[in-house]
């Protein structure tokens, strides 16, 4: 019997709302797909320094990621 998804926390969905509704301020990160803000030079999950900047993908990737639970480690995770 398949497990239930657990729902998303209340806050990401917010969060990814804030960034749907600005994605000229984010960028997304072509290394791991974190959305990171639009004056960082190196992503602070993976250090990569390719990112997306056009409005269209981040808006995407903020709904993706606001509509599941987090599963990356962060640097907050570890510290």
């Amino acid at each position: 019997m398949a497990k239930p998804s657990p729902t998303p926390d209340p806050t990401r969905e917010q969060k990814a709302a804030r960034i749907a509704a600005n994605p000229s301020a984010y960028k997304v990160c072509e290394g791991c797909d974190s959305i990171v803000g639009a004056g960082a030079a190196l992503c602070p999950n993976c250090h990569s320094f390719r990112f997306d900047v056009t409005s269209d993908r981040v808006v995407k990737q903020a709904l993706f990621l606001g509509s599941r639970e987090q599963s990356s480690v962060t640097a907050e995770d570890i510290s």
